[in-house]
Order: C-alpha cells, then structure tokens, then sequence
C-alpha cells in the first residue's frame, strides 16, 4: 500500500533537542527512519513525505534512504507549512491513487498496527483511525493528545483536542482513501481551518469515519524531550517490535 508521512511541521517542543525533528536520532537512527522502516515491515510499499520546515537538510536524507533501503521514497514540499496539518495531507495523497496509509513522522509504532490497518475492510468507511483505548496509559500526554469519542459500533462521533467526554487516544495512523482530501477542502472552503481532525470530523459527521483498536500493540508520539527519552527506551528494549528497527 502506498504511504503518506506529514513531516512538514515546525516541531517546537523538541526544539531544545533538536531543530529538525524528523531528523532526530531515537537510538541513533533518525526518526523518519524508524517510520518508514516499521511502515515497511507492516506492509507499504511505496512512501510520500510531505516537507515543509527544514525541507532542504530533510530531503536528500530521504534520497539517501531511499537508496540505501531500495525503497520508493519521494517528497513534496507543503505550498505553507505552517498551515494546520490537513494541507499536508492535500499534498501528500495528490501524489497517489486510491487508499494510503498516514502516518506522522514523529510517532513510532508496532508494524503490527500498520499491518492490520492495511489489512482492515474499506466498506462503509472513508477513513479509519488506529485508536488506543488506554487513555492513562505512561506513553499518553493527555495535554497534547488528541481524543476521540468512540460509538458501541466502532464509528468514530467526535474527535479533538480539547474533548472532555472521550474513550480512545487517536495513534497517528490512518488508514484513508480520496474522501479524506475531499472533506479537508470542504472544510477549507466552509471557512474551517483545515486541520486533519476537522476532515476526519467531516467525515464521521456523514458516519464514514471508523476505529481500529491497537489492543495491547504500542505506540508513542515523540514529540518532546520527555518522550524522547521514552522512546529511546522502548527502542532499546524492543518494545516497539524489533523487526522493524
């Protein structure tokens, strides 16, 4: 299955760390890296990275990756980055045909999760999210998460930030077909402000949004100095499933 990865953002929180967070090492490898790789290993085949901040020190590592993994690793740049993180993904699936994987080029994960993703049925949904249902657990920051109200039926009734009634953690991936870019321009041109979370709201207001549980599959956003220093552990102890590091 083709790939997107946003990796465009400015990445402030790890900018004491690190001025290009796609680029920061996680047990001596680059985060970026760890994606692609574990995305590999859960079954994509061919990547997108969406660039934007630090695109040209970004953009020949991911040359130099796609060499060095014999993988088809192209790039695009984001016409403004900083714009909310649906304009990535509006120029990341115009480079592909039909239904992709997304993923953020911060978070890491068990390929297994990538796998059943890919693997999940497309029937009755446009798009379908990866969620954790351990809202509490050690790898959450429940200031910075993003959460998601899950119906009985596994369909998807809100999802935001700033959620007070939710039980699910969105994960970063997705698996996602043309209807996602549609309801992102829609929410565009309804004066929205083109985030993802608003495309994908769109989307289970019409009740195509879905859920996939990770089970007891990890997962971490690495997107500050805290985390970081988690992840390194988890990388270290193949936690996050080995195969793919």
């Amino acid at each position: 299955m083709n790939c997107v990865i946003l990796a465009a953002g400015l990445g402030t929180r790890l900018r004491g760390v690190s001025d290009s967070k796609p680029l920061t090492p996680v047990g001596g490898v680059p985060l970026i890296e760890h994606v692609i790789r574990r995305a590999t290993a859960g079954g994509a085949y061919r990547f997108v990275v969406v660039t934007g901040y630090l695109a040209e020190r970004l953009e020949p590592f991911l040359v130099g990756l796609g060499e060095r993994l014999a993988l088809p690793i192209s790039f695009t740049r984001a016409e403004d980055w900083t714009r909310p993180n649906g304009f990535s993904v509006l120029a990341g699936s115009a480079r592909i045909e039909g239904d992709y994987l997304l993923l953020m080029s911060d978070h890491l994960f068990d390929p297994e999760i990538a796998r059943r993703l890919i693997g999940a049925p497309s029937q009755m949904a446009d798009v379908v999210l990866a969620v954790d249902r351990h809202v509490d657990g050690e790898l959450v920051d429940p200031a910075d998460a993003t959460k998601v109200e899950v119906a009985p039926d596994g369909t998807i009734v809100r999802i935001g930030k700033e959620l007070e009634r939710y039980n699910a953690i969105d994960t970063g991936l997705f698996r996602a077909g043309p209807e996602l870019a549609e309801a992102i321009r829609a929410v565009i041109a309804a004066g929205g402000s083109g985030s993802l979370s608003a495309g994908v709201q769109r989307l289970a207001d019409a009740g195509l949004a879905r859920t996939m549980d990770v089970d007891a599959a990890r997962w971490i956003d690495v997107d500050d100095a805290r985390m970081l220093a988690l992840a390194e552990g988890l990388v270290a102890s193949d936690a996050l499933m080995g195969s793919a590091a």
